[in-house]
């Protein structure tokens, strides 16, 4: 299950642009839609990243998997997989506080974004500044 350069862009771009109109349409109130409803584009884009990561992730599990340099490899995935949760986490509880489901103070629900922000500013001072380039 491989996707080309192209694919994924397109890919990324369609949703992308399903979402903002969908959006565009609720802040002008031209459309009544549930606020989950308009996050649909995102859960589907989440919801493919997801099974393509955790394909790679279980490939790991068949054998003849040559494990050298796999560690590093393995750690990246988990912060992959850790970082789709976080939005994930970031855009339930979004939808939840502005479907008016919950009470919750806005600055606990930019909890997930941010421990999302603060994660992927380390992995990418890491990158910047340990990772030997050869």
């Amino acid at each position: 299950m491989r996707m080309s350069l192209a694919q994924r862009v397109l890919l990324t771009w369609l949703f992308t642009l399903l979402f903002l109109i969908m959006l565009v349409l609720k802040l002008d109130e031209k459309a009544p839609w549930n606020w989950f409803l308009i996050f649909i584009p995102v859960w589907i884009f989440d919801t493919i990243l997801l099974v393509m990561l955790i394909v790679k992730m279980a490939g790991r599990c068949k054998s003849g998997f040559d494990p050298r340099n796999g560690s590093q490899n393995m750690k990246k995935k988990v912060w992959y997989l850790t970082a789709m949760l976080l939005k994930l986490a970031f855009c339930l509880a979004l939808c939840a506080r502005l479907q008016r489901f919950t009470t919750m103070r806005l600055a606990y629900v930019f909890i997930p974004l941010w421990a999302l922000l603060i994660g992927a500013m380390l992995e990418l001072g890491y990158n910047v500044f340990y990772v030997r380039r050869d």
